[in-house]
């Protein structure tokens, strides 16, 4: 973060504690977050309420869905999406105050839920035997069209070589969190979700969880942007996604963080 942004960031925070009141009755801002932050975000958006009296409507999806509403004029404030590519085309077709900024770097992983067959192996060996021997009958990942941690889970998999015998046995989730649970409640024998899910204590418990190296795939470059119409609130809180206090719950959640 620059000096001058820092220095706006103190100073709001510090105004902050002689506002709360007039805050807590300003506009609430509605963030659209990728799914991959369900755990993350809402963590630092408590952190951000209680530093600066804003309030925050979290609202989570597929970031392609999202992208799709706001060309459409949803009242969306500040976009949180998983692929740094539908910022750039948002930004290109007017949408937005600029192109945005990366907070984040994610990673997929293989999950398979407790008393499945199949075992949580990143580098997927065990998951082409299983399509070979007739243990899989079903494997989740989000739905690639729209969402970009199936996106990367198909690369993986065409990658390990799978794609194709494993295409027909897939359940596409709408969404990375809606593929958590395809892939941990036992609908499915495993699935590829999210790193920053599987760290999560609510998912960690119902499976076990192997990252898939990281150079299978395209980077999950994650890149946030501010809408125009975006309120002070809004505003405020892209800038304390920057701070070392927001990016520590982050890289606690298996995110790696962008460099300055």
């Amino acid at each position: 973060m620059s000096t001058t942004r820092r220095c706006l960031l103190a100073l709001s925070l510090s105004l902050g504690l002689g506002a709360g009141a007039a805050r807590a009755q300003a506009p609430v801002p509605t963030v659209a977050a990728a799914a991959d932050l369900k755990f993350a975000l809402e963590d630092v958006a408590a952190q951000f309420e209680k530093a600066t009296g804003y309030k925050l409507r979290l609202v989570f999806g597929s970031s392609g869905s999202f992208y799709s509403q706001l060309l459409q004029g949803a009242p969306f404030h500040l976009f949180m999406s998983a692929d740094e590519g539908f910022v750039f085309k948002l930004a290109d077709a007017g949408k937005t105050r600029d192109r945005g900024r990366l907070y984040a770097y994610g990673r997929i992983g293989i999950m398979v839920p407790k008393g499945s067959p199949l075992k949580a192996d990143g580098e997927l060996k065990d998951l082409g035997a299983a399509l070979k021997d007739g243990r899989l009958k079903k494997f989740a990942i989000a739905a690639p069209d729209h969402a970009p941690y199936g996106m990367r889970a198909r690369e993986a998999l065409q990658h390990a070589g799978l794609w194709q015998a494993i295409e027909p046995r897939l359940v596409f989730g709408e969404n990375i969190s809606q593929t958590a649970q395809f892939a941990t409640s036992g609908a499915t024998e495993g699935g590829i979700i999210a790193y920053s899910l599987a760290l999560a204590p609510q998912v960690a418990r119902l499976g076990d969880f192997a990252l898939i190296p990281q150079d299978w795939h395209q980077p999950l470059a994650q890149r946030m942007v501010l809408m125009k119409d975006a309120p002070e609130a809004a505003r405020a809180f892209y800038e304390y996604i920057a701070t070392p206090e927001a990016q520590a719950v982050m890289v606690r959640y298996g995110f790696a963080m962008p460099k300055p």
